[in-house]
């Protein structure tokens, strides 16, 4: 037997291995499993080139749990490892700088140090009190060794009976992390990371149905429960794909989730980088639908992260899918991720493809285009607003819709609204709505008016609205109620009033006497005598403030919550108003004028709703 120390500079490397080396210590099992996937595949390659003198067999990977002796086994059929590898690859810790790791990562640093160190085999010792290795190298003279380590520098290292080649990787379970032993716990993990290894994981054993003989209809068999699918559908080429086998690989990755993508790209690209994937476009609507964590990162089909903030950009978290790319380090925090210079080419790689496969969409079948672009719509908005790159694709395929249900490019709206919906200003009316039966009213005068009104009912319509003002010169977007027709679109004609000064004094003292002057403000107009008696409207610059802190999680609008009681001066009813004689009399018929108007907004509620039922009811007798 041999005994040593394993070759590092300091006693206390274990320590900090066991303390610091993961944020998480479930990473160990994808280290062990990815490790026991390297030996398999190197084999796999000697075997292809004749270089091998060993017949390839069954090399599916063992995942082994024993509860009793509180052991958990990684066992491998690869190219296994004579003693002096042995000795090269575990014994010799490698370090640029043992003082410098120290100092780094003594106190506490939870990036992970792995991709700089090479330590995936020492994860082990974040839960295992000991560790054991039994390997035989696929050498037709190789001699097996057992080696041993307690989680010091010391290690034992000895000649045992192994048959067959390969390596196994014991690890006897720390009391704290008996939970890996767990079925459930262990099933688990193995999915989350190596579900898409190329090479078979098997891990216990399930009961498979199958027809059984005579009066027995079916009969439980137990099978090999084999965790992982080999061949992903990213790894195929997508001239090999129908449709239904993307949409059966999505059910795979999302197995609850029922509704089923709008469309996806399939990445496949070489050079100057290495990248392949799958991204689906799910249906998002009109609220911000993010499900972060639904796009998965993987390296050669080893799972990486689906923490993926900051690595690719903030709108691509809509998405779900997979993207692999070997030239991506496996071992790697996501600070280190979102600087390292491969994975930004891949992320402005992927922006710059679903910017082309939505432009294509739009060119090649522009009917199809608009049929998706209400659940598309969010999406697109959340690009251009956060990336610039994308916004800058993006204006050639963004939609307007409007109250009747047409789409329009931003070229083409401009073209149909300049002729009528400029103001004596110059500047460029975009009328819009965000409920077409509550902004009915307004939306009648707006169309009789001839002018176009936008149907702008999304999560992010205000945000979107604000950009497109910030960079379009000489153009505004008003909600269709934000004032009275005449205003919103001001020309240079104006109707003339009426009424004198004074019986418009008079009029509006009637209104102030009945409304609450804390929330609302009275304006006389001279509006059509076709217009309503009283409109309300809200100030847009209020509004939309009190949208966008909506959307930002803050409820508190008191302060906002105000509007305009807009008294159309020119209408026939204020003729008989005025020259009532009966006070009683003019307040009620105030006072119903307000509710009326209230009512339109669907601002009235409450005592004041039972008030104006029971008013209406006296004024019909």
């Amino acid at each position: 037997m041999e005994q040593g120390k394993i070759n590092v500079t300091t006693e206390n490397i274990f320590p900090i291995i066991k303390k610091f080396l993961y944020s998480d210590h479930e990473i160990f099992l994808r280290e062990l499993v990815s490790n026991a996937v390297d030996a398999t595949q190197k084999l796999k390659t000697l075997v292809s080139l004749g270089k091998a003198n060993t017949e390839l067999g069954d090399i599916t990977i063992e995942i082994i749990a024993n509860k009793e002796l509180k052991t958990l086994t990684v066992r491998d059929k690869g190219i296994g490892m004579t003693g002096e590898e042995v000795q090269k690859y575990i014994n010799q810790i490698a370090f640029s700088s043992a003082e410098e790791f120290l100092e780094k990562y003594k106190g506490g640093d939870s990036a992970n140090i792995i991709g700089h160190f090479g330590l995936g085999f020492y994860s082990a010792f974040m839960v295992a009190s000991k560790v054991e290795i039994y390997t035989r190298s696929y050498l037709s003279d190789a001699v097996a060794v057992k080696w041993s380590c307690t989680g010091s520098p010391d290690y034992s290292m000895e000649t045992c009976d192994k048959d067959t080649r390969g390596t196994e990787i014991v690890l006897y379970m720390a009391d704290d992390t008996l939970e890996f032993l767990e079925d459930n716990r262990l099933v688990s993990l193995l999915k989350k990371y190596c579900r898409f290894l190329p090479v078979p994981i098997q891990c216990g054993m399930e009961k498979h149905y199958e027809k059984g003989e005579g009066e027995e209809k079916e009969k439980a068999v137990d099978r090999p429960r084999i965790i992982n699918n080999t061949h992903p559908l990213w790894k195929e080429s997508p001239a090999t794909l129908t449709e239904e086998q993307y949409r059966d690989f999505y059910r795979e990755l999302y197995p609850t989730t029922f509704e089923q993508p709008l469309f996806h790209i399939h990445l496949n690209v070489d050079y100057p980088f290495n990248l392949s994937g799958i991204l689906y476009f799910p249906k998002v609507k009109n609220r911000l639908e993010i499900e972060k964590n639904r796009v998965q990162l993987y390296s050669n089909q080893v799972f990486i992260t689906d923490q993926l903030e900051g690595v690719i950009p903030e709108f691509m978290m809509l998405l779900h899918g997979v993207l692999d790319s070997p030239d991506i380090p496996l071992n790697v925090s996501r600070s280190y991720l979102q600087s390292d210079t491969n994975v930004k080419k891949i992320s402005a790689h992927i922006t710059k493809k679903v910017a082309d496969k939505l432009e294509d969409m739009f060119k090649n079948d522009r009917a199809d285009f608009e049929k998706k672009w209400d659940d598309l719509k969010v999406f697109v908005q959340y690009g251009m607003i956060t990336d610039e790159k994308f916004n800058d694709r993006a204006k050639i395929f963004y939609l307007f819709k409007n109250i009747e249900n047409k789409y329009f490019t931003f070229e083409e709206y401009r073209s149909k609204i300049e002729p009528l919906q400029k103001d004596k200003d110059g500047n460029l009316i975009y009328l819009y709505t965000t409920h077409t039966a509550d902004q009915s009213l307004y939306i009648k005068s707006a169309t009789e008016k001839g002018y176009d009104t936008l149907l702008m009912d999304g999560f992010l319509d205000t945000h979107f609205i604000n950009r497109l003002e910030s960079t379009w010169e000489k153009c505004r977007f008003t909600r269709v109620d934000a004032d009275v027709i005449d205003k919103l679109i001001s020309k240079d004609e104006i109707l003339p009033a009426k009424l004198s000064e004074t019986e418009t004094s008079k009029l509006k003292g009637f209104f102030d006497k009945v409304i609450d002057a804390s929330r609302c403000t009275v304006m006389v107009e001279p509006l059509s005598e076709t217009d309503l008696p009283v409109l309300i409207t809200r100030d847009e610059f209020s509004r939309r403030f009190q949208d966008m802190n909506a959307w930002a999680g803050n409820n508190d609008f008191s302060h906002f919550d105000h509007y305009n009681l807009i008294v159309n001066g020119n209408h026939p009813l204020y003729g008989k108003l005025l020259t009532a004689t009966d006070e009683q009399q003019q307040e009620t018929l105030t006072r119903q004028l307000v509710d009326l108007a209230l009512l339109s907004r669907n601002m009235l509620q409450g005592d004041q709703l039972n008030e104006f039922v029971q008013r209406s009811v006296d004024l019909l007798k």
